[in-house]
């Protein structure tokens, strides 16, 4: 998340005119003036409750938590209690849910270390159950069931208690988190929690290391994503009105200044949509990254006359009906993993075995007019890369480029043969959303 001058600028302004008593508002005011994407404001509340906290120390006047009589914590009435005021939701309520959080934290979350005193976020859960105390909430949301009453309303009641449920429990968590991560940094810095406490924008999520839950949220930034790629694109495609110099018509008007060339003539532009042909590896190793660049293109093929789509893992195959208008990727996917001739030998990624599939078989849909995209790891298990293939369908394409979605710095190491194809393709790193989307911008042709 970057903030520039402009922004800073408007930051110094909010506080000038806020109460800084009023910690709420002055969060808002700040989430204004430096946010540019929504997607940026979980890291910004984080950050703003490191540098701002709710408190100091440990603000648990009395201790909240019910106990035994041999003075232990009571886990089953903690989670009632918890339950309760989770299922009630009103202010008071929640101020209540802060105080036992507090509480949690410096005595189920902490323990000893070298440095003194730390807390963990996980060691406070565990010992609560958050499915337990999930499975009593909706319980308490549900309430005593009327005999007789609609099997249809009561399965919505269900549904309803259930997704009420888990977004408390999750809310509940992420303020257990908050407490942790405010107490820890008292003890570490602010600086060292906020370097692996803090969460990076999705956009900027490795996405070879992406978990399910971060791979949703990509698939929700992905259309605004391509939506804004796709408007720069249309402005410089509508920028580019200057053609070439038309030389024999540059030098005929050059003979009424004595046959200096003052003013040059151009040619009429021909602006034209380029024909894009991808080539995709869908292996296990790179399925993420794999399943998120195909969105990417799926939402962009406007912007090209033709979309032909290929897949492999040891063997080609066309998947360009997949990638239809109106088409659901998302469940398209796995229809086309299971239907497509994608292995042909034994299932593991073999790069210049697909490469040479695709050579024969379709070798005719790269033209000059054609921009080949190629996204893979160039892991290939050991086995020959081809390389005068790819030479060839290179030598054919108007454009050729390689999206590798490993750090430059693996490039060639163990079964990598990236650094071999880096001599014959441009290969680009590609780790991110936002990273993809720098890279195709300025890769596509006007």
């Amino acid at each position: 998340m970057l903030v520039g001058t402009s922004e800073t600028v408007d930051a110094g302004e909010v506080i000038a005119v806020l109460d800084l008593l009023d910690r709420e508002a002055l969060r808002e005011g700040l989430a204004c003036a430096l946010i540019r994407r929504p997607t940026h404001r979980p890291s910004f509340d984080t950050l703003f409750d490191l540098w701002f906290p709710a408190a100091i120390g440990d603000r648990a006047v009395d201790d909240p938590l019910p106990r035994k009589r041999s003075d232990e914590v009571d886990l089953p009435a903690l989670r009632e209690m918890i339950a309760e005021l989770l299922a009630d939701g009103s202010p008071e309520a929640m101020q209540q849910v802060e105080a036992l959080i507090g509480a949690m934290v410096e005595q189920l979350g902490r323990y000893g270390s070298a440095r003194g005193p730390a807390y963990s976020a996980y060691q406070a859960v565990r010992a609560l159950d958050l499915d337990a105390l999930l499975e009593r909430l909706v319980a308490g949301l549900m309430g005593a069931a009327a005999p007789g009453s609609d099997r249809d309303r009561e399965d919505y009641r269900q549904i309803v208690a259930q997704r009420s449920g888990q977004q408390a429990v999750a809310d509940f968590r992420s303020r257990l988190e908050r407490e942790t991560r405010r107490r820890s940094a008292e003890q570490l810095g602010r600086e060292r929690v906020a370097s692996y406490g803090v969460s990076r924008p999705v956009e900027e999520v490795d996405l070879l290391r992406a978990n399910a839950q971060q791979l949703t949220e990509l698939r929700r930034v992905i259309v605004p994503l391509a939506r804004r790629l796709a408007a720069r694109l249309a402005v410089r495609r509508r920028r580019s009105h200057h053609g070439a110099i038309d030389i024999r018509r540059t030098l005929r008007k050059s003979m009424s200044t004595g046959g200096v060339p003052i003013d040059l003539v151009t040619r009429k532009p021909r602006p034209g949509r380029p024909e894009l042909v991808v080539l995709c590896d869908v292996s296990g190793s790179v399925a993420g990254f794999s399943s998120f660049t195909l969105l990417f293109v799926h939402a962009l093929r406007e912007q090209f006359a033709r979309v032909r789509v290929f897949a492999f893992v040891d063997a080609s195959d066309e998947v360009t009906d997949y990638f239809g208008a109106g088409t659901d990727l998302v469940t398209a996917l796995p229809d086309m993993l299971r239907t497509s001739r994608l292995v042909e030998f034994d299932g593991h990624s073999d790069y210049g075995g697909a490469l040479a599939t695709f050579a024969d078989r379709f070798a005719h849909v790269v033209t000059p007019r054609s921009a080949l995209l190629i996204l893979g790891d160039g892991r290939s298990n050991y086995r020959d890369p081809r390389l005068d293939v790819m030479a060839d369908l290179v030598g054919r394409a108007r454009h050729a480029h390689w999206l590798n979605p490993e750090e430059r710095g693996l490039w060639g190491t163990g079964d990598s043969a990236a650094h071999r194809y880096g001599e014959v393709i441009e290969m680009h790193e590609c780790r991110s959303a936002s990273q993809l989307a720098t890279v195709i911008e300025g890769l596509l042709p006007v």
